[in-house]
């Protein structure tokens, strides 16, 4: 019997494109395939052909929001600078909306997104640790902390645009919490 080829083609991989660029300006909670077919120039058949389903589609898309969020920057300082770039808000608001639904319907395409971001964004972090502190029990509290702090900082700058409190905020705790870089 033959294996099906896990390598998307070109039309799949530029409908994902076209899609995911569609989520980061509207959003995914209330997805729906006729008119992000439309607006990427296809039909739901052919969307859910190449991806099995909404939810097939909707997990393909997390994915490649994961996928962008962990090519930022490994030092914590500057995870912060990216994650409060306006030029990410897009992503991040995607990244938020995904992480409340996976909390919310656990079932769902969004399955376990919330936790493997916490595990991505915690190696990540740990990536940015001097080896010994790394595997300890205060490096992973470190780690710990700075993710908590960093989506809680996410969420009240995208709640609010404040950035310049937020930003003072964010520093203020790092520097107490002595994390390297």
């Amino acid at each position: 019997m033959p294996v099906a080829s896990t390598t998307p083609s070109a039309r799949e991989t530029e409908l994902l494109e076209l899609a995911y660029a569609y989520v980061l300006e509207h959003g995914i909670s209330d997805l729906s395939l006729r008119p992000l077919a439309s607006a990427i120039g296809s039909s739901p058949r052919v969307l859910l052909f190449l991806f099995d389903s909404k939810d097939g589609l909707v997990r393909r898309l997390l994915a490649r929001a994961r996928q962008d969020e962990l090519e930022g920057p490994v030092d914590v300082h500057r995870i912060w600078a990216w994650l409060s770039d306006p030029t990410h808000a897009g992503l991040l608001r995607l990244w938020t909306e995904a992480y409340a639904r996976s909390l919310t319907d656990p079932e769902g395409p969004w399955g376990d997104f919330a936790r493997e971001t916490v595990e991505d964004w915690l190696a990540l972090l740990a990536a940015a640790q001097p080896a010994a502190l790394r595997r300890t029990a205060r490096g992973r509290d470190q780690r710990t902390a700075a993710l908590a702090l960093l989506r809680g900082a996410l969420l009240d700058l995208l709640a609010t645009g404040d950035r310049a409190r937020v930003d003072r905020a964010v520093h203020t705790a790092l520097a107490a919490l002595e994390l390297p870089g």
